[in-house]
């Protein structure tokens, strides 16, 4: 099989797929009012915009799949059938409860129910069920083959790894193009590291690509200016997506982390953050980093191009080495994460000071 050009033809057919659907979804999010309204000031835009972007990210995702498995026929001995159906069940399940989200505005009780649904049709499908242990820099490896409740251990995990991961991004979707470049950038590495001579999975290699392509199809319309939002089903189908592909990838779960090192902090301080002061953990504030680095005067260009560059490092750094360098890179890219947030923290309080001056 000629890999190179059948890479090509997905990337470019995915792109033009994602081109096609994204102005139809608009008119649709226009026609049924799924709109993001700027009701608080969490809200950096200032009119109503459409949602219901991650509906042609999805579609052409669900299509490239389809086509992928009709045409290209890959082995079902290494990835099994079931696992595509899990994935597509998943897809169908978060662009429904998307839909319901980006229309009725549903309180985060019943939002959760579609990514639980949507990672559960995952997991019961086999996924990362068949992970017997994680890689320890330290010495033998962790192992997860053991019950837990009765349940595989290795399946809880996985679970709890994948809702993570979907609500990091759905977390993540403030500004315009950062959710959208980040996946492509954490697809890209998931590609490159499937082409490694010690990996070697082209299967894998075929899906991040598909992922690249469809998501860069929708960041022609999402960059900033944006025309139209991923919404609900697309912020979390991210997330989704690229923690199943890690998975699928031989468990490539650090590396998942690695990439999107930046975002997970962010999301895990807000969540500390919120717990701690007795607030919702899923309330919206504007202390997540992008919010704050547009406070202390970036544009929303600037910003995502800051952020896109730590996930294209820490990206590279994630393919070349092995576990312990990546442990290693993990603590740098911790401390990279604290000296951004002291640093717009101090730069906002500043501008704060100087302010009433200029009034």
């Amino acid at each position: 099989m000629n890999y190179p050009l059948l890479y090509i033809l997905l990337l470019l057919t995915g792109f033009l797929l994602a081109v096609i659907f994204t102005p139809l979804v608009k008119k649709l999010a226009l026609r049924v009012r799924a709109l993001d309204i700027p009701n608080n000031p969490r809200k950096i835009h200032t009119k109503p915009m459409p949602l219901l972007g991650g509906w042609a990210v999805i579609i052409s995702f669900v299509i490239m799949l389809l086509g992928y498995l009709a045409i290209v026929h890959p082995d079902a001995n290494i990835v099994p059938i079931k696992f595509y159906v899990g994935i597509l069940i998943g897809a169908v399940i978060l662009m429904i409860g998307g839909f319901l989200d980006d229309k009725y505005n549903l309180p985060p009780k019943w939002a959760i129910i579609a990514p639980a649904l949507a990672v559960l049709a995952v997991v019961g499908s086999g996924i990362g069920v068949g992970i017997t242990q994680l890689s320890n820099p330290f010495g033998h490896p962790i192992m997860l083959n053991f019950l837990f409740l009765g349940v595989p251990f290795s399946g809880i995990f996985v679970y709890l790894f994948i809702i993570g991961m979907t609500y990091t991004t759905k977390f993540l979707d403030g500004i315009d193009g950062l959710v959208s470049g980040i996946t492509i950038i954490a697809a890209l590495t998931l590609f490159f590291l499937s082409l490694t001579p010690k990996i070697n999975q082209p299967i894998t290699a075929a899906l991040a690509l598909i992922l690249v392509g469809v998501f860069a199809g929708f960041l022609v319309f999402n960059f900033n200016p944006a025309s139209i939002f991923l919404g609900e089903s697309g912020s979390t189908f991210a997330g989704f997506i690229l923690a199943t592909l890690s998975v699928l990838l031989g468990g490539k779960i650090a590396t998942a982390i690695l990439v999107m090192g930046v975002p997970i902090l962010d999301v895990s301080w807000a969540i500390i953050r919120r717990i701690w002061y007795g607030t919702s953990p899923f309330q919206g504030d504007r202390k997540h980093l992008h919010l704050r680095l547009l406070d202390i005067g970036f544009s929303q260009r600037q910003t995502v191009l800051i952020l896109y560059a730590l996930a294209i490092c820490f990206g590279a750094v994630s393919i070349v080495l092995q576990s312990r360098g990546k442990l290693f890179s993990l603590i740098i890219l911790f401390c990279v994460m604290v000296l951004l947030g002291v640093f717009s923290v101090f730069a906002y309080k500043a501008k704060e000071k100087v302010q009433p001056k200029l009034d």
